[in-house]
């Protein structure tokens, strides 16, 4: 052999190791790796929305000359739940990065995250029934028979959650033959897409309480009336499922079931208004926020809290923020807050948690809002209780008087740490936490001159950098076109990128160009960004990726 050929084979050998290390680096630094994955809503149990990982989308590339939409991933219904990611799968004898999907319809897709290609694709409505419909919620009185909080199907909705170690994926599919309402929660190998043994369970459940709906003093789950809206949760071995309502349709509350993520075996049940009514978990689709510990961090909606003469009784819980821990086979509630005008906030439809829950990476603080434009900062471990005149909480921020159905998102940079939030009818807010005091600085908020959502559906948000480096640091925000109502119906939608570290700073719109349109907004699915795509969720009958061209 000659010295070039040589030296051509070493080099060879030289870039397939380097490209194998990079692949098997883990996730613990900025620069760690070029696969990510994304298992669960929003990346992680704190639900930051944030991929720190990220090594090919930045600021400087990231404009309508070199960056736009590649192709569309074709499904057969509208799509709620948020894409979810496994870089690096063995499937079909070959190695993909795949894309997961659950539509509406009841049906899962995994593509191919680079090239689209249909791996493979499954429907998990029971045999000799179908998905539930908006219509089945209004025949029984939803928003007086006028139920559109949804406009078509209603199958999988909440985002499943993935275990990658164990290859299944997680979630509850909805079906019924117009009389009778059933959900059951599916385990899935993520490679085949069948069903585990054991898989699926049918989702029944019972508590002692006199609350509304309640037969012998004992409360029993509803399979129509209880709405599976919120992402899954995996956290120590165990699966959680929450639920809240259509339209408030009584009796309804706001239920967390635990299941053994190995045998499906129910474990945990949790009714946070036994005594009571409503308490709907719904957090705008947002998943509930856990620490490794397995404590539970959620914020319910309207619905009673404690009982008659007493606030503080932790025997009812809605209208309020708490810690839950686990104690054997039941919840506990650790800690709670809830505003001091509770009775008025819940007689005016203002529910706590519209904003979702945030635990803030590495402090002790928890984040969380509210219908009316007020966001909360607690210590997750000692959040206040209740006060009957003022608010106990660590901070208030009281910046606007516009709802906010949206889901926030967090990024650390170089030199700010930013939690970020849009409301509908109002503008892109970047606050900024100040960890040696633990607060919001409230004197440093930035905001955006975008038009940004109306209606009643504000935007969902997302972002990715590598590492803490600004210049890679994007702000990603999905909402429906200004001017449409995305609350009660389909609307065209728009995404935007932001410069995460200065959010004044637009980067690109899927409006600068018609071939980057994003088809109908998908209500409360938050972008995910993967190795240099960002997969959008819609309502058009298919999922946008976008990258550089």
């Amino acid at each position: 052999m000659n010295k070039i050929y040589l030296f051509s084979l070493l080099l060879l050998a030289l870039c397939l190791t380097c490209r194998k290390k990079g692949e098997m680096q883990n996730n613990n630094g900025g620069n760690s790796n070029q696969f990510v994955s994304v298992t669960t809503q929003h990346n992680d149990n704190n639900r930051t929305g944030l991929n720190s990982h990220e090594i090919k989308l930045n600021t400087k590339n990231v404009n309508a000359q070199q960056f736009g939409k590649l192709f569309e991933l074709a499904v057969d219904d509208q799509v709620y739940s948020q894409p979810l990611v496994i870089s690096n799968l063995a499937i079909n004898s070959a190695t993909h990065n795949v894309v997961y999907i659950a539509t509406t319809n009841n049906s899962v897709y995994a593509y191919d995250a680079d090239n689209g290609s249909l791996l493979w694709q499954k429907n998990y409505t029971i045999a000799g029934m179908r998905p539930p419909t908006n219509t089945d919620m209004s025949a029984i009185g939803a928003c007086s028979s006028a139920y559109f909080d949804f406009t078509e199907n209603i199958g999988i909705v909440g985002t499943p959650v993935i275990d990658s170690a164990a290859q299944l994926m997680y979630f509850v599919a909805r079906s019924t033959d117009g009389t009778t309402f059933v959900q059951h929660l599916h385990a899935v190998n993520i490679i085949t897409g069948g069903d585990i043994a054991g898989s699926p369970v049918q989702i029944s459940a019972t508590y002692n309480g006199t609350g509304d709906g309640s037969v012998n003093n004992v409360i029993t789950f509803d399979g129509q009336r209880q709405n599976q809206r919120q992402a899954l949760t995996l956290v120590n071995g165990r699966v959680y499922v929450t639920w809240s309502s259509h339209c408030d349709l009584a009796p309804y509350h706001g239920w967390i079931l635990g299941y053994n993520s190995k045998t499906l075996q129910q474990e945990i049940v949790y009714n946070n208004t036994p005594d009571g009514s409503d308490g709907g978990i719904w957090e705008s689709g947002q998943g509930l926020a856990a620490d490794d510990a397995g404590n539970l961090y959620v914020a319910a909606g309207n619905g009673t809290a404690g009982v008659p003469g007493d606030p503080t009784n932790l025997r009812n819980r809605g209208e309020s923020a708490t810690k839950l821990s686990v104690s054997g086979s039941t919840l506990t509630v650790a800690s709670y807050f809830t505003p001091y005008n509770f009775a008025f906030l819940d007689s005016v439809d203002n529910d706590l948690g519209s904003f979702g829950s945030l635990l803030i990476p590495n402090s002790n603080y928890f984040f969380t809002g509210r219908k009316g434009g007020v966001f909360y900062l607690l210590d997750k471990d000692n959040m206040g209780g209740y006060l009957p005149a003022s608010d106990p909480a660590h901070q208030v921020l009281a910046l606007n008087l516009n709802d906010e159905h949206c889901q926030g998102s967090y990024y650390n940079g170089a030199a700010n740490e930013y939690v970020y939030a849009w409301s509908e009818n109002t503008s892109l807010q970047a606050f900024p936490f100040n960890r040696s005091t633990g607060m919001i600085d409230v004197n440093n908020i930035l905001v955006s001159s975008a038009s940004g959502p109306t209606g009643g559906s504000g935007a969902v948000t997302s972002v990715s950098s590598n590492g803490n480096a600004d210049s890679t640091g994007i702000l990603w925000a999905a909402f429906a076109t200004p001017g449409c109502d995305a609350g009660h119906g389909a609307c065209p939608g728009v995404l935007y990128a932001f410069s995460a570290s200065n959010i004044t700073t637009q980067l690109w719109s899927s409006l600068g160009n018609q071939s980057d349109a994003v088809g109908n907004y998908a209500k409360f699915s938050s972008p995910t960004i993967a190795n240099g795509h960002v997969y959008l969720a819609t309502f058009s009958g298919y999922v946008d990726v976008y990258g550089l061209k």
